[in-house]
Order: C-alpha cells, then sequence, then structure tokens
C-alpha cells in the first residue's frame, strides 16, 4: 500500500489502552493493547491515565511494527472521544493530536460507543441490528432511527461488567472478575446439572425498558454471607442479570420490527450471554451476532474503523473541538453513513 493509506486508532476510555489499524480499504488489523490490572480494588481513574501515557510510545511502535509500517504510512488518526474516564481520555486525545500535528494528517475525534456497533457490524456482515451493549461502564439497547443510534433502554446505575468486577471483588477475586464469575458458573452447572435457582432468587433488574443492578449486586452479597456456594451464586448471578438484558433486547428487536441481534462490549464474551441472545433470536425467526472477542473487549481497532468510516464521509476533527466529552452519548453522533 501506498504513503498515508492507513487510519491509527487510539482507545483510552478506561483501563485498557489500546492502538489499532485499518487500512485503505476499512479492513481491521489486531490492535496492540495494554490493560490496567490492579492487585486489588478497583481502576483509578489517575493511575490508569499514567499508566496509559508511560506505554504511549511503546503501544505506537509495536502497532507500527505489526504490519511493518512507518509513521509515514499513517494517513488519518482516530481516537475516543468520550464517553470513558475523564483523565484516561485525554491521555489519548492527547497522544492523537501530537501524531496528527507531527505527520500533518487529519484527526477524527470519535463516540466509544458508536464505535463498538460499527466494528460489530463489520465483523458480523449486520445490516441493521439492534445493539445489545454490555461492558464494565455501560449497558444499553440500542437501534438506528432517523440518522442516530438511539438507546432504546439503558442502566440507571451502573454497568453490568462493573457490578460483575465489584461482585468478584467483594470475594477476594482481582480485576477482571467477570471471566473468573463464568468459570465459576460453569463449573457448578456441570457439577449439578438438575440444579434450581430455589433459594438462589435476586431482585430481577428489568425496570420497563432500563435495567438497574446495584440491587442485584447487594443481594448476591447477601446470599454469599447466608453461607450459599461461590458458584452457585455467580450462576444465578449470570442467570438473572443476562437475562434481563436479554428481555429489553427482545422487547427492542419487536418494538423496532428488527431482526437482527448484535452483541458489543467486554461482558459480549461471555459465552452464556451469547448462549441466551442466541436462543432468544431463534425462537423470534431472528438472528444474534457477536463479533471475535478481541472487538468486543475494548480495542484500538473500533476506533480506527470507525474514523475511517467518519473520514469517508468527509467528517475531521479540528484541533479546536478536539477536547474529550466524558458524558458523550450513543445518541448524540449523527451517523451520515449506511
Amino acid at each position: 500500500m501506498g504513503r498515508n493509506s492507513w487510519t491509527l486508532g487510539i482507545e483510552s476510555t478506561a483501563h485498557t489502552f489500546s492502538f489499532g489499524l485499518v487500512d485503505s480499504n476499512g479492513i481491521p488489523y489486531p490492535s496492540i493493547s495494554d490493560t490496567v490490572r490492579p492487585l486489588e480494588g478497583g481502576i483509578h481513574p489517575r493511575e490508569a491515565a499514567d499508566h496509559h501515557r508511560d506505554y504511549s510510545s511503546t503501544l505506537f511502535q509495536k502497532i507500527l511494527d505489526s504490519q511493518n509500517l512507518q509513521p509515514s504510512d499513517i494517513g488519518a488518526v482516530a481516537y475516543s472521544q468520550g464517553p470513558g474516564l475523564g483523565p484516561c481520555l485525554r491521555i489519548g486525545a492527547s497522544v492523537a493530536r501530537t501524531i496528527s500535528s507531527a505527520l500533518g494528517v487529519p484527526l477524527i475525534g470519535v463516540n466509544h460507543c458508536v464505535a463498538h456497533i460499527e466494528i460489530g457490524r463489520q465483523q458480523c456482515d449486520c445490516d441493521d441490528p439492534v445493539l445489545l451493549y454490555v461492558s464494565g461502564g455501560n449497558t444499553q439497547v440500542i437501534a438506528k432511527l432517523q440518522g442516530k443510534y438511539r438507546v432504546l433502554g439503558e442502566t440507571l446505575d451502573i454497568g453490568i461488567g462493573n457490578m460483575l468486577d465489584k461482585f468478584a471483588r467483594q470475594q477476594g477475586i482481582p480485576f477482571p472478575g467477570g471471566p473468573v464469575i463464568e468459570k465459576l458458573a460453569l463449573e457448578f452447572i456441570e457439577q449439578h446439572p438438575g440444579a434450581s435457582l430455589e433459594g438462589l432468587d435476586l431482585p430481577y433488574p428489568v425496570r420497563g425498558m432500563d435495567l438497574a443492578f446495584s440491587g442485584i449486586l447487594t443481594a448476591a452479597q447477601r446470599l454469599i454471607e447466608k453461607g450459599h456456594s461461590l458458584g452457585s451464586v455467580c450462576w444465578s448471578l449470570q442467570e438473572h442479570a443476562f437475562s434481563a438484558c436479554v428481555e429489553v433486547a427482545e422487547r427492542a428487536l419487536a418494538h423496532s420490527g428488527k431482526s437482527e441481534l448484535l452483541l458489543g462490549g467486554g461482558v459480549a464474551c461471555n459465552n452464556r450471554i451469547r448462549e441466551m441472545c442466541t436462543l432468544m433470536a431463534t425462537e423470534r425467526d431472528s438472528t444474534s451476532h457477536a463479533p471475535p472477542r478481541m472487538y468486543c473487549i475494548d480495542n484500538g481497532t473500533m476506533i480506527a474503523r470507525l474514523g475511517y468510516i467518519e473520514l469517508e464521509n468527509g467528517r475531521t476533527t479540528s484541533l479546536i473541538a478536539s477536547g474529550i466529552n466524558q458524558y458523550l452519548r450513543t445518541d448524540d453522533t449523527l451517523v451520515s453513513w449506511s
């Protein structure tokens, strides 16, 4: 490929700092990432930002080396403009501005949530899906209508991934806790194939088209305190929380008349929620899709992919407009592409 043919994407919304690439045809390539993994407690925004700053040069060089590129091969730089943790977003934006200015190439600030949708659509060949976005920082059910991705339902308190990580942390499980909860739940049900949720009941977190996970988190901890095994509570927690998400997603499919469901966000790596979505979609003559796990978690490639799409549609970000917006919503972004 010739000079200035690649779009670089920089993801820095939370614990993961990631650089990714798409080529001149918009084809994505695997990201190079590094993630903050505290031994105890949650993610501290300032510590995560310091991590991102320290790894910026290393990751940039590694992503260039991964495709045998020189800096002059970069034709545009995209970055997460929001939503996310302010200190982390600022590092990503600063690095993007520096590279863009040094190379004299366009800068594109993109919506992190919309990037999840677009990489999923590209990877799964979806046309017009309902997105079930399940991540650490957010939980939303989204569908495109009248030029924007509209939020049809969302969490009223914390994201489902945050809830799972908090429960894990209460049990002494380090971050990220979600994969360990999945493993413990699977081991429990394999050992108790006829298990019932009786006695393991948790509050059902559906609130109309919205969700709320604080109550189920507290109730799960109380089951532990009452002497229930960790595996059984992990199983119950997943069954209740995932069922609620899938129920709201099914309502969104019915309301919108769409027939494709797309999973996105880090929790979409979980096999159980994938299985539940497939079962629901099959029952209503629809299809359920989930991109490869490396594109479910936060990654620079999805940022590069959306940057490429935005650039193809004539949008760039001026330096004066390149400030971050940690409260940017999915439905704040105008979708000018099909």
